[in-house]
């Protein structure tokens, strides 16, 4: 799913307009009614309703949800914030069909117009949506921060008040939302931490805007769905062998870290490299033939050999003392092939930056965001960064995972958002296992970006499978690498 601007929004509504047809106050009410459906399933028949309501079609929703909402016997008032000019024209609209009902109807002129929000109260905020391109002031601030000082629950239509879509809206006055209910798909301002406390719960309720208007436009960014993995998935041949699915070289692992080399080694396993070897130290020999009996070894004190080798994954536990800047130099000098450099790795690269140089194209970078800063700086922001991920992708002619809750696959000059996954992943273990998914892959002959897109996918898919058997906080890496064989099957619908 594309990841549109504001202005790409507003060319989806209108096109859905033209398209079906449809007058633009009825598409307002289809949105209105599924807020309003999605509120009527909550818990909140007698609890008072404060809705806030700016003048634009934001406003305008606003108005038609507290219509909605009286007409299924809620107690509603509305406050609609004053600044002297005359509403959009679907504004206008419902707020003459309010008229038409006995409603508590008010007009906030200052400050001292702002009323009381008590505690068990629900305020709809409706003041500002997805157009909002600078920051909110005087009366609209104050507002902002009046209802986020309130100890009622906030439901945010469209955006959280204040919040922009696709730009940081730090320091700026945002609403504070227990609850965001947007329209058709995510936003970019969804998908960065920065923003995760002021939007809260989010729901995407679908409005029926026409999918064709999507074919036909360029973005930057993507959600990675089950269709674009689907349409990457290669299903194996009957008459394969063990070489037709490559061979992976994992270099990692070291004194008091083994256990970040044989969970990437399991993972590269079942994630169907056909041979996976572990460069160790000898004296872990014994542990990767009782813990991974399928794994074979190569005695890190005899050197790094590339031989017969289709893809080396790199960095897992291996430490950035010690041999750990020799091997990371003779990989990316002697390999001539895409590699997976993760963890240690990429610290030790972080600390030599001329080793940047002799990073192969197509090789796939794995930081999570204290590495990724790093690596490539400290960005102001989420919003930076992601920038910074694009542009380095692009210059280094290279995959950047930037691993999160919505960890972002930067490359070709584009950025796929993954949604797969949840908090149960937050913990040692957790990119070692993505590192041996990613190798794996690549071993398979997936290209770099298939590689990426794939292994965060079902890397995210099999945690979430194993909350059948675990819990987020009993969930361990382990747990997720069992779960890769339920994950593929049902990725590719078996």
């Amino acid at each position: 799913m594309k990841i549109l601007s504001a202005q790409q929004i507003h060319h989806w509504d209108a096109y859905t307009i033209a398209g079906e047809p449809i007058k633009p106050v009825d598409l307002m009410e289809r949105a209105a009614t599924a807020c309003t459906d999605y509120i009527a399933q909550q818990a909140f028949l007698h609890k008072p309703f404060k809705i806030f309501c700016g003048k634009g079609n934001n406003g305008g929703d606003g108005l038609a949800i507290a219509r909605l909402l009286l007409n299924r016997h809620y107690n509603v008032s509305v406050y609609i914030i004053e600044f002297g000019a005359i509403g959009t024209d679907d504004f206008q609209t419902n707020l003459q069909r309010l008229h038409e009902m006995n409603v508590n109807l008010h007009f906030i002129q200052s400050e001292a117009f702002f009323p009381e929000i008590k505690e068990g109260e629900i305020v709809i905020d409706a003041l500002f949506g997805s157009g909002l391109n600078r920051p909110l002031k005087d009366l609209s601030a104050a507002l902002v921060q009046h209802i986020n000082q309130s100890k009622a629950f906030v439901i945010s239509i469209d955006v959280p008040s204040g919040m922009f879509i696709d730009k940081s809206s730090g320091g700026n006055a945002v609403i504070q939302a227990n609850v965001t209910l947007t329209f058709q798909q995510y936003k970019l301002c969804f998908l960065v931490a920065e923003n995760a406390e002021n939007t809260g719960k989010l729901i995407i309720l679908d409005i029926g805007l026409l999918p064709g208007f999507l074919e036909g436009i360029e973005t930057i960014f993507q959600i990675v769905d089950i269709a674009i993995i689907r349409r990457i998935y290669k299903p194996r041949n009957p008459f394969s062998h063990k070489g037709t699915y490559g061979h992976a070289l994992l270099i990692a692992g070291n004194t008091g870290k083994m256990g970040a080399a044989l969970m990437a080694a399991h993972a590269c396993l079942r994630a169907g490299a056909g041979l996976t070897t572990l460069n160790v130290p000898a004296a872990f020999l014994s542990a990767v033939h009782a813990y991974l009996p399928e794994a074979m070894c190569q005695l890190r004190e005899k050197g790094v050999s590339f031989e017969k080798i289709n893809v080396v994954g790199i960095g897992p536990g291996l430490g950035t003392a010690g041999d750990g800047l020799q091997l990371v130099e003779q990989t990316l000098n002697e390999f001539k092939h895409p590699a997976v450099i993760d963890a240690d790795a990429l610290n030790i690269i972080s600390m030599h930056k001329k080793l940047f140089r002799s990073i192969m194209p197509g090789s796939i970078l794995t930081p999570h965001p204290k590495e990724f800063e790093r690596l490539f700086g400290k960005a102001e922001n989420d919003f930076e960064a992601i920038d910074i991920a694009i542009k380095k992708s692009a210059e280094l002619n290279c995959v950047i995972i930037l691993k999160g809750t919505y960890s972002l696959i930067a490359g070709n000059g584009k950025g796929w958002f993954n949604t797969t996954g949840n908090a149960g992943l937050a913990k040692g273990g957790s990119g070692d296992i993505l590192t041996g998914i990613i190798t794996a892959l690549l071993a398979q002959n997936y290209s770099p970006v298939e590689a990426a897109l794939f292994g965060v996918y079902l890397h995210g898919l099999a945690a979430d499978m194993a909350l059948g058997t675990q819990s987020q906080e009993s969930m361990i890496a382990s747990d997720v690498v069992n779960c890769l064989g339920t994950a593929f099957s049902g990725l590719v619908g078996g």
